[in-house]
């Protein structure tokens, strides 16, 4: 079995440009964090859920997800409003859906009050929410106690009007009716007709006598009983056109107990929608939310009206479109296929209801970039400059990309240099990284050097200098190259690049442990451009090398513990799972090396 067909994957010619980075990445990091926590210290408590969401933007574009997170619980802590609590509670249900131990089900609740979407829909602002569990599973199911109206209240309230609906009559008190609106009080005690006789005719009004027997006793006690969602519906209905705030109240509170699962969703949210039932549609957007990502395809009716224009103008006038909403879903569908119709939707949702400076920087930041993954490279230039005027610098590699792609190479190096030299005195190494990308020859090593120099952390350089020195034959010095990067940040992409170069060398051990790296941090791997999955090709290489023991690989996993050789101690955990996956002990090791 030959591997020269492997040196080419590792060859200048096929290394890949840099990925543009869908992130919110000032140029100085230090002073936008102070200038974030300024404006924290001089906000109201009601202004700051907006600016910790901002500053969990930062974060993520330095890859500190802890810090994301405790952003993130801060802005859900100073949530005003139920719609702001429920998509800062999925949003942390999100970002940690892969640690808590669920059980499976999209209603499954962690405890944690913060990330509870049952406990985002109380009404109220609560800054100082303990971080104590929630009562998720505490509560025991109780229909009856979820509908207004549903525990028997008597009265004694005398009748002396009747309404007559479609040969049915309906006995009512005139001044509890009265009380239900000012258009009621109006027409029972006003100018009206009605104000003076005591036999109503109320077959035009759209509503049946059953559903007025049962509004007439809300009237006498505040309750509506247990009621079919039907009668809730028209009861609704009837008081949107009567104005009956309270009736209205008591209709959308007992609809919300039906709301469970997306066909409860398909069922109620055009009524919730229609009818401005403001928690009705908390509660279709709390299900929309819990189960994410699924949701987005497997509940097409919501997902398609967040994402057209019409839709959205129904969702805010109800209080429940926000750009923090379409962030979130902007991140998940990101997540899920970054190309895809449904992605730019949410992000144009995203720059429509952005308002700061850093909301609007990275709305158009992350749509530029995708234009520019969708190759509509005149539309991601101007998406691109327009988040650079929002003061976002690094937005200017995506315009010079974007020049680049349209044949535009010798512009994009001189506006990239001229960049450079305004920004001399604070240079970043994505400027030199980017520049280098528009040149050739000694001026791109000059560029990667010192991109090295200013950010050790960009991946690139490593890469580029390790695949020109394969190109030059020097394969050690190409290995000690891409172990520089190696040495402290360990990543897919190099983890791939190293195994070419000791497929080179033909030692198929170091192959084989970069291999099983790369399966532990993605198990559906793909190498050599997508063509040949990493497991096929460990399984290839295995017929190479000398089989472990069980006792070998124990005193391999300590030998490599003890020296450090985190890359080496994950590819003796992975082979050692593959004989006994049951073994907690190993999945525990494992976890603390990825932590690592």
């Amino acid at each position: 079995m030959g591997f020269v067909t492997y040196e080419c994957s590792s060859s200048v010619s096929k290394l890949v440009d840099p990925a543009l980075e869908p992130y919110f990445k000032p140029l100085d990091y230090v002073t936008t964090l102070a200038c974030i926590h300024e404006q924290l210290e001089l906000a109201s408590q009601e202004e700051k859920s907006p600016l910790y969401l901002e500053q969990s933007f930062v974060f993520r574009g330095l890859s500190e997800m802890k810090l994301v997170r405790r952003s993130l619980r801060s802005a859900r802590q100073f949530a005003v409003t139920v719609h702001e609590k429920l998509v800062y509670a999925a949003w942390l249900r999100h970002e940690k859906r892969d640690e808590d131990l669920n059980d499976g089900s999209s209603t499954y609740c962690s405890g944690r009050k913060l990330e509870c979407l049952d406990s985002a829909m109380a009404p109220g602002f609560a800054p100082h929410l303990p971080s104590d569990p929630c009562s998720c599973h505490s509560l025991t199911t109780d229909l009856s106690s979820s509908i207004p109206g549903s525990a028997p209240v008597s009265t004694s309230v005398s009748n002396d009007i009747s309404f007559h609906i479609d040969g049915d009559i309906v006995h009512c008190n005139r001044q509890k009716m009265a009380a239900l609106s000012i258009p009621f009080f109006a027409m029972l005690n006003g100018g009206f007709s009605e104000s003076q006789i005591a036999d109503i005719e109320f077959s035009e009004n759209g509503i049946t006598a059953v559903a007025m027997r049962a509004i007439d006793r809300f009237s006498k006690t505040g309750r509506l009983g247990h009621l079919s969602p039907d009668m809730l519906l028209e009861i609704l209905s009837f008081s949107n056109r009567f104005c009956c705030e309270k009736l209205k109240d008591a209709c959308d509170e007992g609809l919300t107990a039906l709301v469970r699962n997306a066909q409860d969703v398909a069922t109620f949210l055009d009524y919730g929608l229609e009818e401005s039932a403001q928690a009705l549609v908390a509660y279709c957007l709390k299900v929309f939310l819990r189960e994410l990502p699924n949701s987005l395809w497997s509940m097409p009716h919501i997902t398609n009206m967040l994402c057209a224009p019409e839709g959205r103008a129904k969702f805010e006038a109800v209080g429940h479109s926000s750009f923090a909403l379409y962030s979130l879903l902007s991140q998940v569908s990101l997540e899920e296929d970054k190309k895809s119709a449904l992605t730019v939707a949410f992000l144009e949702g995203q720059r429509d209801y952005a308002t700061s400076h850093r909301q609007k920087a990275l709305a158009m930041h992350q749509l530029g970039c995708i234009m520019l993954a969708k190759e509509q490279y005149v539309e991601a230039q101007s998406l691109f400059e327009a988040a650079v005027k929002e003061g976002h610098v690094y937005s200017s590699a995506g315009v010079l990309r974007a020049k680049h792609k349209q044949g535009l190479k010798a512009t994009s190096y001189e506006e990239s240099s001229r960049i450079i030299s305004d920004y001399l005195l604070t240079p970043a190494g994505w400027m030199f990284q980017e520049r280098s990308l528009y040149c050739d020859g000694n001026k791109k090593i000059v560029d990667l050097n010192k991109a090295t120099e200013l950010d050790p952390t960009l991946i690139y350089p490593y890469q580029y200098r390790a695949a020109a020195l394969m190109d030059e034959q020097k394969v050690q010095a190409a290995v000690n190259e891409i172990n520089r990067i190696l040495g402290f940040k360990v990543t897919p992409d190099c983890l791939e690049l190293r195994a070419y170069f000791c497929l080179a060398l033909q030692e198929y051990e170091g192959a084989i442990r970069d291999v099983r790296a790369l399966l532990t941090l993605n198990p559906k791997y793909m190498m050599f451009g997508g063509r040949v999955g990493a497991w096929q090709l460990l399984r290839l290489l295995s017929q190479h090398v000398e089989q472990w023991t069980k006792a070998d690989c124990w005193m391999q996993l300590y030998d490599r513990w003890s020296s450090v050789d985190d890359i080496g101690s994950l590819a003796v955990v992975h082979q050692m799972l593959e004989s006994d996956p049951g073994k907690g002990l190993l999945f525990f090791r494992q976890s603390l090396l990825l932590l690592r």
